[in-house]
């Protein structure tokens, strides 16, 4: 036996929404075809609304006016009319960073999808519906303008929606102007904000609480700035890593010996070797970037594989920061200034330095390569303006090649110089011309070396207190350092004057460091080095003819800092260290190719200074 159909009672609720829900549910949704009569209904609502029945008189007037009449419910029987209704929702997931969004290898991250079903049973709890779901991949609550949620307006302003479900009430603002502005917006729409995780509601208790947290929200938005401020500042005194490790290094995950995890850094094995061979290669300064660039990738030098991108050829501007950066030599560099890092380095500082030293030189005084190769490029410069002389090519109406050494002052129009092309033979010429010049003869060459000797054993004396000296600086130096660093950290000078000192000492850090480094030779390496200097002196006409195109540009890169070519075709030039102090009293000696020779009548020993 069927039994006869009933009106489901309205369940009891201690979550206002959920019960004022089953209470809409009963009065609007009713079916004449089952043969209920409107009093079946209003008796399901007295139930709950008045059990006791001393209000059971004006309630049942109030609960009629949502129901049929009993006349009009039985017109409507025999068409089976029955009516309900549907309470829809949407949800609004939010997170900060486009990381946080990818973060796990997916295109959703962690957040998102834990987001996702949070709304999802709290939806299932308010018995709802979610119709559209409204992503914020990546985006900042400090704006109210984000994309996804401006479509959530404009689509609960176009469509019939009960509710808006969030996770936490910061997924939708984090100051309280924007979260006032968003809830009005939702509420002129009949849309009632709701959070997963908070007990928020249009009750007065509910929309305290919405208030509060609103407001911890904001605070946390502002507060986190310098909290993250806070603790960098803190890892970098720490000597800590602030970001990737760049390429000669690598990031790693590690336990201690209570199991917690923790990351650090530790030398690449495959790629720190090339790091160094990269530093001491160009410090030596017979390289361009491009061209070591070049080398280095030959030899394997790569970028390190990421779970996104494969490993693959180092970029220039790579390169170039590569070259410039301090975390080679154990130092990290934050907000412009660098602090001792707590990694291994894996470059010399004096190395590092010659680079830095090399790299701020090279873009005006260092020579370029290009497509034409000879012995003496960089070495040639115009004597009546003093700009680099470049090699050029010509050709006569038989096609024929001309090498000619042109004035780049006139030929890019920097200068008002009208010198005329110099033919690459007779600037050769010109230089084997100079090194018989500055040649010196055995006599000279032997009073030299005497005053040579003579001056490195009087040195040799000095050489103990010079060495006390320089070592009580450089402690002095470091300490100044290590107390500049803790004044900074205890907020006592700013940034700006710890870089300014930073700067000051060290350089002044390099100079000692060289120096030192020189005195506690065993003096016999500078004397070693005056004493080739010298016989290369005697020897320099004979060496440079007999060498190949490559030691005669070693030659001149040794010996001439640069020679200048006037426009009657002789030759002034300006020598190297330590060849400047072996010279006359004017380091610049006159030569030429033709028949005109300028005399130089031997060196001046009485110039010559240790």
């Amino acid at each position: 036996m069927i039994p006869p159909p009933r009106v489901p009672a309205v369940p009891r609720s201690a979550d206002p929404s959920t019960f004022a829900q089953s209470v809409a549910s009963t009065l609007s949704a009713w079916d004449t075809a089952l043969g209920l009569k409107p009093l079946d209904y209003t008796s399901a609502i007295l139930g709950v609304g008045d059990p006791s029945g001393d209000e059971q008189a004006g309630l049942v007037s109030d609960v009629a006016a949502y129901l049929p009449t009993r006349d009009a419910s039985i017109e409507l029987r025999q068409y089976a009319t029955r009516q309900h209704i549907t309470i829809g929702a949407v949800s609004y997931l939010r997170v900060s960073t486009r990381e946080q969004a990818e973060k796990g290898g997916t295109d959703e991250g962690f957040s998102i999808p834990a987001q996702c079903e949070a709304t999802r049973h709290k939806d299932e709890q308010l018995g709802a519906g979610i119709v559209e779901k409204f992503v914020d991949a990546g985006a900042s609550a400090k704006s109210s303008d984000r994309p996804e949620l401006m479509l959530m307006i404009q689509y609960v302003k176009a469509n019939k929606v009960a509710y808006c479900i969030v996770h936490k009430v910061d997924r939708l603002a984090r100051n309280r102007a924007d979260d006032v502005s968003i809830h009005l917006a939702l509420q002129q729409c009949g849309v009632m904000l709701v959070s997963a995780s908070e007990n928020i509601d249009e009750t007065p208790s509910g929309m305290l609480l919405h208030g509060i947290m609103s407001s911890v929200a904001e605070f946390y938005s502002r507060n986190l700035p310098p909290e993250v401020t806070k603790g960098i500042t803190q890892k970098v005194a720490n000597g800590g890593t602030l970001s990737r490790a760049p390429i000669g290094y690598l990031n790693v995950h590690k336990r201690d010996a209570q199991g917690r995890e923790y990351r650090t850094v530790e030398v690449d094995p495959d790629r720190a070797p090339l790091i160094c061979w990269v530093f001491d290669t160009y410090a030596k300064g017979e390289h361009t970037v491009p061209g070591l660039l070049a080398e280095a990738t030959a030899r394997g030098l790569t970028t390190v594989p990421t779970p996104k991108r494969p490993s693959g050829p180092v970029g220039r501007s790579t390169f170039f920061k590569l070259l410039r950066n301090p975390y080679y030599i154990g130092q990290v560099r934050y907000q412009g200034a660098q602090h001792p890092g707590a990694h291994e380095p894996i470059v010399v500082p004096e190395t590092w330095q010659q680079v830095q030293a090399l790299l701020d030189t090279r873009a005006t005084a260092g020579e370029r390569r290009r497509k034409h190769k000879h012995y003496l490029k960089g070495t040639l410069y115009c004597g009546t303006c003093t700009s680099r002389l470049q090699l050029d090519y010509a050709r006569n109406k038989q096609d024929i090649r001309y090498a000619y050494y042109i004035c780049t002052g006139r030929a890019i129009r920097t200068t008002t110089c009208t010198r005329k092309a110099v033919p690459v033979g007779v600037a050769e010429q010109l230089v084997i011309d100079c090194y018989q010049q500055i040649a010196i003869s055995s006599s000279t060459y032997a009073q030299l070396a005497e005053r040579v000797e003579s001056a490195f054993d009087e040195r040799l004396a000095e050489w103990s207190q010079t060495i006390d000296d320089l070592t009580t600086t450089k402690q002095r130096l470091e300490a100044e350092a290590d107390k500049l660093l803790e004044a900074h950290f205890a907020d006592a000078i700013d940034l700006l004057t710890l870089k300014r000192h930073q700067d000051r000492i060290r350089i002044a850090l390099a100079d000692v460091t060289k120096w030192l480094e020189s005195e506690r030779h065993d003096h016999e390496g500078p004397r070693q080095h005056i004493a080739t200097a010298l016989r290369l002196f005697a020897d320099c006409a004979t060496m440079y003819e007999r060498n190949d195109d490559l030691g005669k540009r070693i030659a001149n890169q040794a010996f001439y800092q640069r020679i200048l070519i006037t426009e009657d075709e002789k030759a002034a030039i300006q020598l190297n260290e330590p060849f400047a102090a072996l010279a006359p009293t004017s380091t610049y000696v006159r030569c030429s190719s033709t028949s005109n020779l300028v005399d130089v009548k031997g060196l001046e020993p009485l110039t010559f200074r240790v």
